[in-house]
This record gives C-alpha cells, structure tokens and sequence, in this order.
C-alpha cells in the first residue's frame, strides 16, 4: 500500500512518540517522510517496500550503529516507544531516523576543489571504518552490485531505445576478470545522496544504505566518481582531486587504480540499462529518471575521455 501523510504522521506518534508534520521524500523503492515537529526537530520515517527482507534492514541498522559510532556524516536510529529499531505496521518494515541538515550535492554548482577533496575525504572513511564490518545480509545477488555489472547490460540493454547510447553502454562492460579488494559498501554515493554545507565545502552526511552489499571495496569510489563527473568538461581531474581526498583516509592498491575507470563506465552503463528496465515496470516514478538525462547526455564525451 501507498502510505499518506496522514499514515506517516500516525505512525510518528503512535509508534514512536512523536507528534509531527510529514512531507514526501524521494525514494527509488522504499517511501520515505520527512516528519518535522513543533520544536523543529526533524526526523526521517522509512516505510519498507513490502518485498524488503528484515535481515537485509538488521544488517543496515547493524551498520549504522557501527558508522555512528565512528564517523560524523552518518545518520543514527531512532527507537520507538517500545523500544524496538523495526516495527511492522501493516505488513511493512518501518524504521526511524535522525535529520542529517545540509543541502544535495546534485544542488550544488560549482563544485569546489576543497568539496570535492572532502567528498573523498568522507569515503575514505567510510571506507576504512567498514573494513573491520560484516554481516551475511550484505553478501547478497544484488543488481546494483558492479560484480553483476556484465550481467546488468546483457539482460537489460538491449531495451534501450537508442541504438548509439545502446552500442556506447555495451562498450562499457568489463570484459576481464576483476579480482580485487572487497568489503561492505554503501554503494550508492550518488550525489542526490550526498549532503553538503556548500558555504564551508564539506560533506554533511551521506544517505540511504538501501544499495549496501559486499562487492568490490573500490567500487564506493568508483560510484561516487560517476556521478560527480558528468557534467564536468575535464573528468580526470575532477575525480583526481576525488581520489586524492580517498587516498589520504583509505590506500588505494595499485589493481584498484587500474579498475577505477571501467569501473566508473561500468555503472554508468548499469545506470542507463537499469532505468531503461525500470521505467517499462513504473513508468510513473520521476525519480527513477533523475540522474538520466544527464548521463545519457555525458556519457559518450565521459567514454571518448577516458577509455583506453
């Protein structure tokens, strides 16, 4: 079911004890809300897609007890009334989370070269925190992984309607073995999931675990990567400035380094053959295009750049 604004702000007040306001916020599968209350306190309430498996959320609230312990930019649960981290309410998951201020780096123009080394700063630390973390709900099959990257852009590309955008995204897969490091990623530091202070030009917090999975520890890079340079006219030097920021927190190996651009192309690809599948199924959802048009727009100057 579609929960109203109404049902998020009954469920702010009878689960978890807190009279408040809702708004919509946007979300790929889950429906989230942004409940304010009247002290101007804000708070996220994160209502599960009835498909989502209760490990899978243990696992995410398993990690970020582990992150809020040990990096700033991270948001921390709220528990309801009862006590419990998950409640079910009428067949969903339903958790609550702290507020993190700040503004979406996809907001954000231009991007600073004091950001922009924050913003792998903040990964690189992640990275190094989740290191030492584990839990078997994250080694899952799981589409978004870069691992499935391949499999992604056989199944799904051909549904791409535009057959030189479809020839450039299958010139995008990784047709070597990769073997390198892996660890528990967040794996979707896309930069509506970013926040910023763009006064200060620091990264405020870092959003949505729903694409966490153990894959390919250079892939949080990576990812970030991507979407950080599509509108760049000089992608090697914006993700210079990236990695240089990472580097300092969290050492790269040699391997990862090499991998890091047909990583980069790998998920642009997945991208574009992702939101070709699903915009067939929903139609109707903005948000599944949102980054898009900017991707299929860049992508072929991004390729042409970088690719050997």
């Amino acid at each position: 079911m579609d929960y109203v604004l109404e049902n998020a702000e009954a469920i702010s007040r009878d689960i978890f004890g807190i009279r408040a306001r809702a708004s919509t916020l946007p979300s790929e599968r889950d429906q989230n809300f942004l409940l304010t209350d009247s002290a101007d306190r804000k708070f996220v309430l994160k209502i599960a897609n009835a498909s989502e498996e209760r490990a899978f959320l243990e696992a995410q609230n398993s990690v970020l007890k582990h992150l809020t312990k040990r990096v700033s930019f991270c948001q921390s649960l709220v528990p309801s009334v009862s006590g419990e981290e998950i409640v079910k309410v009428q067949g969903h998951l339903v958790r609550l989370l702290d507020y993190i201020p700040g503004v979406p780096l996809a907001d954000v123009r231009p991007h600073s070269t004091e950001l922009l080394r924050d913003l792998g700063r903040k990964l690189g630390q992640l990275s190094k925190v989740l290191a030492d973390f584990d839990h078997p709900a994250a080694h899952r099959d799981f589409h978004w992984d870069l691992a499935n990257g391949n499999r992604v852009i056989d199944d799904f590309g051909p549904l791409i309607t535009n057959a030189a955008l479809r020839e450039l995204v299958f010139k995008c897969r990784i047709d070597c073995e990769l073997d390198l490091r892996k660890s528990v990623i967040h794996g979707d530091a896309n930069d509506y999931n970013v926040l910023v202070d763009p006064e200060l030009n620091v990264v405020t917090g870092l959003l949505d675990l729903g694409d966490m999975v153990y894959s390919y520890t250079v892939g949080e890079l990576a990812i970030a990567i991507a979407y950080i340079v599509l509108d760049k006219s000089n992608p090697r030097a914006v993700a210079g400035e990236v990695v240089d920021g990472y580097a300092g927190e969290f050492a790269l190996f040699d391997d990862e380094l090499q991998a890091l651009w047909p990583l980069v192309l790998l998920r642009l690809g997945m991208s574009v053959c992702m939101a070709a599948y699903q915009q067939k199924q929903w139609p109707d959802n903005e948000y599944l295009g949102i980054s898009q048009r900017a991707i299929e727009e860049n992508l072929p100057r991004i390729y042409a750049d970088v690719a050997d």
